[in-house]
């Protein structure tokens, strides 16, 4: 059986078009992938952390140079300098004295701490268990935010979570320590699956994290963002108060299908089948096509919000995608500090 993270929508017949809905993205899942995932017993959240401490965490420490204040930056309060207003500042730091003075906007830069509370706000919903090779989009999830989590607290920063699945299942408080991290890894082993009620709403997420969230954060929306519309506009809200950073759970399958024949394609959240023939060379054509329009308007959301967006992929190593990260941060702090693009 393939497996479909989200509803794909086609008209019957051939050359039907491929309708371009949030569906259309994750139509195909291998067989193998379905039957991979056969029933095994989770590790333990001891035992994920400390592989990913050896496989993962070690590796960073040498790649980055114990570059931790690239990666995340505190906020201060002891003004540290007056510089011109930025487009990609926050219009909350502008000096509107010195601004009137000298008839151009300037903004206040504060002196940095190290202390900053980071938020995980992650999607655990069904679409997230599609994986096309070995690994799925849940476990590259889970994957990303223990190795953040662990980089954050062991450096005495709180971390906290806000965990989506047919609606906010439950928020974990922001608290320091690796025993936090643990809490966090086993809440998202041992959470029940969603049930196939009702389509994602990211909107419902971002306003429950609007509610838990009462100081300015540092947040990472950790999702596959196929979701009913509507969510930008609750995300640009949540981006006004906290530093936003969008991480998108992608597969290979979801940008483009491959050439094997008669397959079923199934909505991982309401079970609804769909066959379509992938031999057809047009409608793989106009499948890629809309996966392109769905990652546009993705990126034009992203940009409209004023978030930074990351994309995980379950055939990439976790460190790469991470030194990416990495790479995004510094490139965002040469812009903090006055730089051109």
């Amino acid at each position: 059986m393939w497996t479909s993270p989200k509803r794909a929508e086609a008209r019957a017949a051939g050359a039907a078009p491929l309708a371009a809905s949030a569906a259309a993205a994750s139509a195909a899942a291998a067989s193998a992938a379905a039957t991979a995932g056969a029933a095994t017993r989770p590790a333990s959240a001891e035992a994920v952390l400390r592989r990913l401490e050896w496989t993962v965490i070690r590796r960073l420490d040498g790649l980055l140079q114990g570059d931790y204040r690239t990666l995340f930056r505190g906020a201060g309060l002891d003004l540290a300098d007056l510089r011109e207003y930025q487009h990609h500042d926050d219009v909350r730091y502008i000096d509107w004295n010195l601004t009137a003075r000298l008839d151009t906007p300037y903004v206040r830069e504060f002196t940095e701490t190290r202390e900053i509370a980071g938020w995980f706000l992650l999607d655990l919903s069904p679409s997230v268990d599609f994986g096309s090779g070995s690994v799925s989009k849940r476990e590259l999830s889970r994957d990303f935010v223990t190795v953040l989590a662990r980089l954050l607290t062991r450096h005495g920063n709180r971390i906290g979570a806000v965990l989506y699945g047919s609606g906010v299942e439950a928020v974990i408080p922001a608290r320091s320590g690796r025993l936090q991290v643990l809490d966090l890894l086993h809440r998202l082993q041992t959470l029940p699956a969603p049930t196939r009620s009702r389509p994602t709403d990211l909107g419902v997420l971002f306003q429950g994290a609007q509610e838990a969230i009462k100081r300015r954060s540092l947040v990472f929306v950790v999702s596959d963002f196929q979701s009913v519309p509507g969510w930008e506009s609750a995300l640009g809200r949540l981006a006004l108060r906290h530093e936003i950073i969008a991480v998108r759970l992608v597969d290979p399958l979801e940008r483009e299908l491959p050439d094997i024949g008669m397959i079923t394609m199934q909505d991982a959240e309401t079970g609804e089948q769909l066959l379509v023939d992938t031999h057809d060379r047009r409608f793989r054509q106009r499948f890629a096509e809309a996966s392109e329009r769905r990652q546009q308007a993705l990126e034009a959301a992203f940009a409209r919000a004023g978030v930074d967006v990351i994309e995980l992929d379950t055939a990439e190593d976790l460190v790469d995608a991470l030194l990416r990260f990495a790479e995004l941060r510094r490139m965002r702090s040469r812009l903090a500090s006055g730089a051109t693009r």
